[in-house]
């Protein structure tokens, strides 16, 4: 790539994450088109602006197609003031699933909650996809998790269930070649999922599968693991938290048994997956009674989804010879047998990487200082557009991620009541990275630190809790240091290689740093998204 268009995009990376841009950047974000201010705060667009072409195609501008594929930073700019958007009655905002009432046991988003911004239930630190919600699903209710890395996740879990079904493929082929029975182990990325036996007539016993369910899809969103994708989880959520429904034509697609590839490049396939319906069948359906149809655009849908795809990944804060030693401390008690530090992509669907780490000398907020780099390849398709931005496509590693991918008992203290009298009682392995911003911990919010939601680890992790409760207070220290230095940050409040700090700045600290103009990146003057 040129060294000017490879600058070019870097900025419009930092632009689009929002690191780095004033007054544009809070948790939740009001409509300045609505609600007019002196200061000018708030999206500069409407939600019918927002909208634009709707899905279209690669060769409609204003599309989330067209803007996806030929400017995809300012697709993800979009979804992020989406993200924090606040939405109105008119717009479709509530009611409640069921207004609050009903069976909760057999429909329990009757107890989400209702807010009228992503970023009311995502939005802390201060405007970051983060944590800080909590909804009453579940009798003893659950805590919002942050969204950090979430593309990265769902990537791991899609290339891993494509490697256990494709070991379950070449079983059941070896069975019915050699006419007897064929047991192999599923491994992937060097995760052990148990093991299957295959027979000549094509049945499988799955009755040695661990941590995933017997059709061996890896569903790595929600503490139980219930979720393929970030688009259902997308459009689930605006329904339920939010009363916002949307006629999906993907999802719908899906469902109908059809295969159907995301804005983010998920592959949907409903003759393999159940996936989750969208909340109406066409854009002229009313289920929420509220008066308002077509509440949600699939275009807004895209660009919420294709922003998370490329959400950031956590940072990294001070690190020392006491977190080093709190590192190993981590494979040395075993907690790394479920907590695997590092995970391998094999094809990247993202268009740029952010690394966030400890760097004082750079001025920024916190002591952090944020590396862009893009992962695209500009492709000239000679339809007088402006270019294809495509992603590179490489194989990355996903660093200090701390997660198997995997379901596991981690016994009686970590059990939750479901309304229905049951109990959940396995769990997917919580990513750490950012563990040392999001506390209380646990699903519930139960353990008020990270010392205390240790020490409830059982079932599973029964011997590597007790390997840390046995150790020193200073070993515990030094284990809890490292996991401390794994945080989340506030994208507008962290330097980057191309919008250093300066506290010099008049505007330091309210704007964090530098501003960088949107209507300057995107070549669209006094557009600022």
């Amino acid at each position: 790539m040129h060294h000017r268009t490879a600058q070019k995009f870097l900025l419009a990376v930092v632009a689009a994450l929002s690191l780095a841009i004033p007054h544009t950047a809070s948790a939740q974000l009001t409509d300045a088109t609505q609600a007019p201010n002196p200061e000018n705060a708030g999206i500069q667009k409407s939600l019918t602006e927002q909208v634009g072409a709707g899905q279209g195609d690669a060769f409609t501008p204003s599309s989330s197609t067209y803007l996806i594929r030929r400017d995809p930073f300012r697709s993800v700019a979009r979804g992020r003031q989406i993200f924090q958007r606040k939405f109105t009655v008119a717009q479709g905002f509530g009611p409640l699933t069921g207004d609050g009432v009903g069976n909760i046991a057999a429909e329990g988003s009757i107890g989400a909650g209702l807010v009228d911004s992503c970023a009311g239930c995502h939005g802390r630190p201060r405007g970051a996809a983060g944590f800080g919600g909590n909804v009453a699903t579940r009798p003893d209710s659950r805590d919002a998790p942050h969204l950090f890395g979430l593309g990265l996740q769902e990537m791991l879990a899609d290339e891993i269930t494509q490697e256990l079904r494709a070991t379950r493929a070449r079983a059941i082929s070896s069975a019915q070649l050699n006419g007897a029975p064929v047991t192999l182990e599923l491994e992937s990325k060097e995760i052990r999922y148990g093991k299957i036996t295959a027979h000549p007539n094509g049945t499988v016993d799955t009755s040695e599968v661990d941590g995933v369910n017997p059709d061996l899809r890896v569903r790595p969103f929600f503490a139980q693991g219930l979720t393929i994708s970030i688009r259902e989880f997308i459009v689930g959520a605006l329904n339920a938290e939010m009363g916002l429904e949307t006629f999906d034509p993907v999802l719908a697609a899906a469902v109908a048994g059809g295969q159907a590839v995301t804005a983010a490049g998920m592959v949907l396939d409903g003759a393999l997956d159940t996936i989750e319906a969208p909340p109406v069948s066409s854009p002229f359906d009313d289920s929420d009674n509220d008066g308002v149809v077509d509440e949600i655009d699939p275009a807004l849908v895209d660009h919420l989804e294709f922003y998370l795809l490329n959400y950031f990944k956590p940072g990294r804060y001070e690190r020392n010879g006491f977190t080093a030693v709190g590192e190993y401390l981590m494979s040395y008690y075993g907690c790394t047998s479920c907590h695997i530090q590092n995970l391998t992509i094999d094809r990247d669907r993202r268009i740029a990487d952010v690394d966030t780490a400890f760097n004082p000398a750079k001025n920024g907020f916190n002591g952090l200082f944020a590396t862009a780099t893009p992962l695209l390849v500009e492709i000239d398709d000679g339809s007088g557009h402006p270019t294809l931005k495509v992603p590179s496509g490489d194989s990355f590693e996903v660093r200090n991620i701390f997660t198997d991918l995997k379901r596991h008992d981690l016994g009686a203290n970590f059990w939750e009541r479901n309304y229905d009298g049951t109990f959940q009682k396995e769990f997917m392995t919580e990513p750490l990275w950012g563990v040392g911003s999001t506390s209380p911990y646990g699903h519930d919010g139960r353990s008020i630190n990270l010392k205390e939601v240790i020490l409830r680890h059982g079932g599973e992790a029964q011997t590597a809790r007790n390997a840390f409760s046995s150790s020193s207070t200073y070993y515990q220290r030094l284990l809890l240091d490292f996991l401390e230095s794994l945080v989340l940050f506030g994208p507008p409040d962290t330097a980057s290689n191309l919008d250093e700090a300066d506290p010099g700045d008049p505007d330091f600290p309210q704007r964090g740093h530098g501003s960088i103009k949107l209507s300057v990146l995107f070549n669209d003057p006094g557009d600022s998204e």
